[in-house]
C-alpha cells in the first residue's frame, strides 16, 4: 500500500462564499469554531485546508465515509482518528507560508514539517541566528553558516529546522525535547524542485538512527521534510506487503475541488461563519500552526 504526499496552495486560494461555507460544513463543529477564532485569514485558510486534507485521506485510503468517523487531538495537539480507531495508517499535516501539506504512511510513524525561507521579522540574520543558537549542534551551525549570502544561510537554517520538527512530530514528543540531542548530516547541500532526496542522515545522542528523511522543495522557498520511522513488520505482513522501501513520493498538488471531492456536509450552513472569515485581517502571521 503506497503512502500519500499531498500539498494545497493556501496562499493563492481566495475562497468564495460558497467554497468557505461548504468547507466549514465538511469539518467537525469544534474544528470550525477553532478556525473561526484565528485573527488572520491566512491562518484560517491553512487550518481549514489541513482538516480537509486529513478527512480526504481517511475516506480515500481507509475506506470510511466522510461522515463515518471522528477525528480528535492528543494532549499535544496532534490529530488522530479516534473513532473507529485505526493503527494501520499514520498521518501528519503541516502548514506554513503558502502551503498546507500532508504525509501519510501505512504501518510506520510519520511526521512532516514545512518551512518557508523568509527574512527575520526584525534585526539581522546573524542576530536571529544568535537567538536560535541552542537549537542546533556545532556541526549543524557550521553547515548553516557555510560561505554564501544571508539568504543562502537562512535557506539552510530552515531546512535543518524542518528536519528536526518532522522528527519531533513523528515521535509525538512536543516542546520538551532537547533539539541538540538530534543532529542532521544533510545531503546534498543543494536541492532542486521536482526531486525527492533521501540522503540526509540523523544522529540521536551521537548514534546514527535507522530513520528515513525525505526532503523536497514545493517551490524555491518552501522546504518539506518527511520523517519515516521503522516499518511495523507485523502490519506490513497483515496488509500483504513487504518491508522493502518503496520509492520516494513527490507531492501531488491538489485544488479546492480535489479537497472536497466526495465530501459530505456534517453540519447545517452557518452564514455567520462566513461573515467572521470575511472580516478577518489579511496581514499574514509569522507563526505557523504545525499539526
Amino acid at each position: 500500500m503506497d503512502g500519500v504526499r499531498w500539498a494545497f496552495r493556501c496562499g493563492s486560494w481566495i475562497p468564495t462564499r460558497s467554497e468557505w461555507t461548504l468547507a466549514a460544513r465538511c469539518i467537525q463543529p469544534e474544528e470550525k469554531e477553532r478556525i473561526g477564532q484565528f485573527v488572520f485569514a491566512k491562518d484560517a485558510k491553512s487550518a481549514m485546508a489541513g482538516r480537509l486534507l486529513i478527512r480526504k485521506l481517511v475516506c480515500e485510503k481507509m475506506g470510511l465515509a466522510w461522515d463515518g468517523f471522528l477525528l480528535d487531538r492528543t494532549a499535544r495537539g496532534k490529530p488522530y482518528l479516534s473513532r473507529p480507531s485505526s493503527s494501520l495508517w499514520s498521518f501528519n499535516v503541516s502548514h506554513q507560508g503558502d502551503f498546507a501539506v500532508l504525509a501519510a504512511e501505512p504501518g510506520r510513524p510519520v511526521g512532516i514539517d514545512l518551512m518557508k525561507t523568509s527574512r527575520p521579522g526584525s534585526g539581522s540574520t546573524q542576530e536571529f541566528f544568535r537567538i536560535m543558537n541552542r537549537q542546533f549542534t556545532d556541526l549543524e551551525w557550521r553547515n548553516i553558516r557555510t560561505d554564501g549570502s544571508d539568504w543562502d544561510q537562512l535557506d539552510m537554517f530552515y531546512r535543518h529546522w524542518a528536519l528536526k520538527e518532522s522528527f519531533i512530530k513523528a515521535i509525538g514528543t512536543g516542546l520538551g525535547f532537547d533539539l541538540q540531542r538530534v543532529e542532521f548530516h544533510v545531503s546534498p547541500n543543494q536541492m532542486r524542485e521536482g526531486q525527492v532526496y533521501r540522503q540526509t542522515r540523523m544522529f540521536l545522542d551521537n548514534e546514527e538512527e535507522d530513520w528515513i528523511f525525505e526532503e523536497s522543495l514545493l517551490d524555491k522557498d518552501h522546504h518539506v521534510a518527511v520523517a519515516l520511522g521503522k516499518p511495523d513488520i507485523n502490519t506490513s505482513k497483515e496488509d500483504g506487503g513487504s518491508v522493502c522501501e518503496a520509492p520516494p513520493l513527490l507531492f501531488t498538488h491538489l485544488s479546492f475541488s480535489d479537497l472536497v471531492s466526495g465530501a459530505t456536509p456534517l453540519t447545517e450552513e452557518d452564514s455567520a461563519h462566513w461573515e467572521r472569515f470575511h472580516s478577518k485581517k489579511e496581514a499574514p502571521s509569522r507563526q505557523s500552526e504545525q499539526q
